[in-house]
C-alpha cells in the first residue's frame, strides 16, 4: 500500500473519530480504511488506536504519529503545489483569523480591495480572540497581537499601535486618577487576555522600566467587552489607541498617566511555513503589509 495514502487515511480516522466516518470522507470502504491502519500498525510495530465496540481513541504513540503525519502531508501538499506551478496566481480559499476589533474595523475593509485583483480567490475570515492552532484549524494566516511565544511559526511584523491606560470620567471622579504605575494596585483594572502578558502592565519612566501586576472585576479574551465595561465606569483599561481612540475623542474615556511611556503593541501576520508559500498567502502578506500601517493610525468608526 502507498504510505502517504495510508497516512492520509490515518489522519482522517483520527479526526473523524471512526473508521466509518473517515471512509465516507475519503469515498472508500470501511474495510479498506481499516486495512490501511492495520498496515501502518504492522510496519510501525505499535498500536495507533485504542479500539472498543463503542469508542475509538488514539494511543500515546498514535498522538505523536498524528502530529508527524499532519506535518508530512502538509509538506507534500506544498511541494506538489510548487512543482505543478499552482503558486503562480492566487486562487482557492484563503482562510484568515484575526482578533475581532482589528479584523472587523481595519483588515476587513481592505479585503474588498484585495479581492478585486484576484477573481479566482475567495476569503474565509474568522474573528476570534487569542492564538489559534493554524495547522489543526486550517488557517493560512493569523493576525497576532503583542508578544509571540510559538517559535515554530513564521511571523512578519505588519504594524504597531500605541497603548493607552484610560477610564471613564465617572470612574476617575469616584476613585481618583492613578499617578504612578504602583497606584494601579488599588484600582479595578479590566484585563484583555488577547494582549500578553495577561495581567501585567509595563511602563517606562525616568526611573526605568516598571511592571505592575493588575487585578480587576472583569477579564475577557477580546477588547470590546472590557472597553464597554470601562466606558460604563467599571475600571481602568490598557488597550490600543485604534480601539479606544473614538471613545477618548468623544469624552467617554480619559487617558491617565500620560507621563509614562508604554511600548507599542506589535501586530504580526503569522503563518505555519516559510517554504513553498502559496501565491494566495504571499499576495495577501504583501497587500496587508502595505494596507494596515496606514489604517492602524486611524480611529475605528
Amino acid at each position: 500500500m502507498d504510505k502517504l495514502t495510508s497516512m492520509n487515511v490515518f489522519v482522517r480516522v483520527a479526526k473523524a473519530g471512526s473508521f466509518a466516518g473517515a471512509a465516507k470522507d475519503l469515498d472508500i470502504s470501511r474495510a479498506m480504511a481499516t486495512k490501511h491502519i492495520m498496515q501502518l500498525e504492522s510496519e510501525l510495530n505499535t498500536r495507533l488506536f485504542n479500539r472498543t465496540t463503542r469508542s475509538l481513541s488514539l494511543t500515546e504513540a498514535g498522538e505523536e504519529y498524528l502530529e508527524r503525519c499532519q506535518q508530512v502531508l502538509l509538506d507534500v501538499e506544498e511541494m506538489e503545489s510548487a512543482v505543478t506551478k499552482l503558486q503562480t496566481e492566487p486562487r482557492g480559499v484563503l482562510k484568515i483569523c484575526a482578533p475581532p476589533v482589528i479584523g472587523a474595523t481595519h483588515i476587513a475593509p481592505g479585503l474588498t480591495e484585495y479581492l478585486k485583483s484576484f477573481p479566482d480567490l475567495s476569503v474565509e475570515m474568522v474573528l476570534k480572540g487569542g492564538q489559534v492552532d493554524l495547522i489543526d484549524e486550517g488557517v493560512d494566516i493569523a493576525i497576532y497581537l503583542g508578544q509571540l511565544n510559538d517559535t515554530s511559526l513564521v511571523a512578519r511584523k505588519l504594524a504597531s499601535s500605541s497603548l493607552v491606560v484610560c477610564a471613564s470620567p465617572d470612574y476617575l471622579k469616584a476613585h481618583g486618577a492613578p499617578q504612578d504605575p504602583e497606584d494601579l494596585e488599588d484600582h479595578s483594572c479590566l484585563i484583555n487576555w488577547a494582549i500578553p502578558p495577561r495581567n501585567k502592565w509595563r511602563f517606562k519612566g525616568i526611573l526605568g522600566d516598571r511592571t505592575v501586576t493588575v487585578t480587576g472585576r472583569m477579564q475577557a479574551n477580546m477588547a470590546d467587552p472590557i472597553r464597554n465595561a470601562a466606558v460604563n465606569g467599571l475600571g481602568l483599561i490598557m488597550l490600543p489607541r485604534y480601539i479606544v481612540g473614538r471613545d477618548i475623542e468623544l469624552g467617554r474615556l480619559q487617558v491617565v498617566m500620560e507621563q509614562y511611556a508604554i511600548s507599542p503593541l506589535a501586530i504580526y501576520a503569522v503563518y505555519p511555513h516559510r517554504k513553498y508559500l502559496s501565491a494566495k498567502v504571499r499576495s495577501f502578506l504583501d497587500f496587508i503589509q502595505g494596507w494596515l500601517p496606514h489604517r492602524i493610525g486611524m480611529d475605528p468608526p
